[in-house]
């Protein structure tokens, strides 16, 4: 029987430059993987390769010089350790995600937690092109979303609350963008909605109460970091909800699958047709 070799890129084999061997790709999200896990990854690099893996810049573990012959034994093996082979070609690709507000003291949302329900949702759906999603906790920003075809970004709308105010400027010294305007004989602390990159700092700033947040998702669309390099853009306002969250990315998934060409990313569809178009489906999905 004829080899499908695109089946098997499809399915997280990617053929080396070495007849008849494969780097072999495994199924992860945000990069976690047990310690059990890990322990299977070193038995499969061991018994089926050379004894040593890739570790990817999308956060996950590729097993190099997998042998054609060796497939279907390595699948099995890595099953019974609870790993599966991961996702290539024109698919959703592995989500990345930093540890968010479950570890880090910076994290805002729930990185995680998010990526793990947008794989069950997403992960291998078949489109136009390959499709990458990361999740990132808060404005430092350590999974760079803006350079994913949609990266979710952690934000916070900050809400000042005068009557626990001590007005000790605190917060405007912190502010990386000087959203934030201090008059001490007033007693009035003025936010500057404009400047305001809903980082949060300010209210991480104050010890005594002052700050209410209002979390929520920044959402960048259309971004590119290969051949070619583009910055994802920005086209809604803070999002709140995580099911409007979803929606909106339902709507731009679908908008992909039904508008793009073969072989066509997703920022160069919405360079093709026009970002005003999407911008107004976006918007009303976020209604």
């Amino acid at each position: 029987m004829a080899v499908d070799y695109k089946v098997l890129k499809a399915n997280g084999f990617m053929q080396q430059k070495q007849a008849g061997c494969f780097s072999m790709r495994l199924r992860s999200v945000g990069g976690k993987f047990t310690a059990a896990q890990l322990q299977t990854v070193q038995e499969v690099a061991e018994r089926f390769g050379e004894g040593y893996v890739h570790l990817t810049s999308r956060q996950g573990i590729e097993i190099p010089f997998i042998k054609e012959q060796d497939i279907e034994d390595v699948k099995k093996a890595l099953a019974a350790g609870g790993l599966a082979t991961g996702f290539c070609g024109a698919q959703v690709r592995t989500i990345t995600a930093c540890q968010g507000s479950a570890v880090c003291r910076s994290g805002l949302i729930d990185t995680a937690r998010l990526a793990e329900e947008f794989a069950k949702r997403y992960a291998g759906k078949d489109l136009p092109h390959k499709f990458k999603v990361g999740f990132t906790g808060c404005h430092n920003n350590c999974l760079k979303t803006e350079e994913n075809d949609i990266g979710i970004k952690g934000a916070v709308k900050p809400l000042w609350q005068k009557e626990a105010c001590k007005f000790c400027g605190a917060c405007v010294k912190i502010c990386p963008k000087g959203a934030l305007t201090l008059d001490k004989a007033a007693q009035k602390l003025t936010v500057n909605r404009r400047k305001c990159i809903n980082c949060g700092k300010c209210i991480k700033s104050c010890n005594f109460g002052a700050w209410e947040k209002q979390v929520g998702f920044a959402v960048s669309f259309g971004g590119l970091y290969g051949n070619r390099i583009a910055i994802g853009k920005k086209l809604t306002p803070i999002i709140y909800g995580e099911e409007k969250l979803f929606q909106v990315l339902d709507t731009a998934l679908k908008y992909f699958e039904e508008h793009g060409k073969k072989g066509e990313r997703f920022r160069n569809l919405l360079d093709r047709i026009g970002w005003e178009e999407f911008q107004q489906v976006v918007k009303e999905a976020v209604k």
